[in-house]
């Protein structure tokens, strides 16, 4: 298995686990996706889990034999009509030895005028961001500042060698742990009142439809490539869609 396959199924599962979300199957009763035409081409899977704690949580796979490629991604949401962050974990194994995440909460209200939000729900985050940005064997990505500000300050994205990559599992359990905290215990009353200046699923539906657009994050179009227009549509619509 590859390394970034083990740890995104390893958080995936500690996910489901703590959520009691269930998994939503396709037709066939595997993944609500699959979308490939053999084991020598570039393929891609969707699965797609609703409920308990959550209102989804939807992992994607893809893969490219001939160039030894795996990509994995968990995008966990919390109900849109509240304030409760986002999760998301993105992580892939290069083929040449090299291996690249991305790892952060997406808040739900703008940071600079919700400083309460902030500290309450960004700031423990602190000291798993400092030791796990500070890992040796770390290296920046070509992430646009466009997507930098579309997610936190908070937000780990790195190209990492092998032992920065086996490294980098306890920071992503200690995001996991912090995120399943808030969404089991629930914004601060004080917090809670602070964030009605704002229309948390109004702003929620826009962000992630600027999140997950072609014109936003040129993967896209590597994945349409990939697997087909309509497969990565529904990729697609699934993330933007609440």
């Amino acid at each position: 298995m590859s390394l970034s396959l083990n740890l995104s199924e390893t958080t995936l599962h500690h996910l489901i686990e703590a959520t009691g979300a269930t998994e939503v199957h396709g037709q066939d009763g595997g993944p609500l996706l699959l979308a490939a035409t053999d084991k020598e081409s570039p393929s891609g899977t969707m699965r797609l889990f609703t409920g308990g704690l959550v209102q989804k949580i939807v992992w994607t796979k893809l893969v490219v034999p001939a160039r030894e490629v795996t990509t994995c991604m968990i995008f966990a949401f919390a109900e849109p009509p509240g304030g409760l962050p986002h999760f998301t974990l993105d992580c892939s194994d290069h083929g040449n030895g090299g291996y690249a995440f991305h790892l952060d909460m997406l808040p739900r209200v703008e940071l600079a005028t919700h400083v309460a939000y902030m500290d309450e729900v960004f700031g423990p985050l602190t000291k798993a961001y400092t030791s796990g940005g500070a890992l040796p064997g770390l290296s920046p990505t070509r992430t646009t500042r466009r997507q930098f500000a579309m997610m936190s300050p908070w937000m780990l994205v790195n190209l990492a060698d092998e032992p920065a990559f086996h490294a980098i599992g306890a920071t992503v359990r200690a995001y996991a742990d912090h995120w399943l905290r808030i969404l089991g215990s629930g914004l601060s009353t004080d917090v809670e009142a602070s964030l009605a200046d704002t229309d948390l699923a109004t702003r929620d539906a826009q962000v992630r439809l600027n999140l997950f657009s072609p014109h936003i994050d040129p993967v896209w179009g590597r994945v349409d490539s990939m697997i087909g227009p309509d497969a990565a549509t529904t990729m697609r619509s699934q993330l933007q869609q609440a």
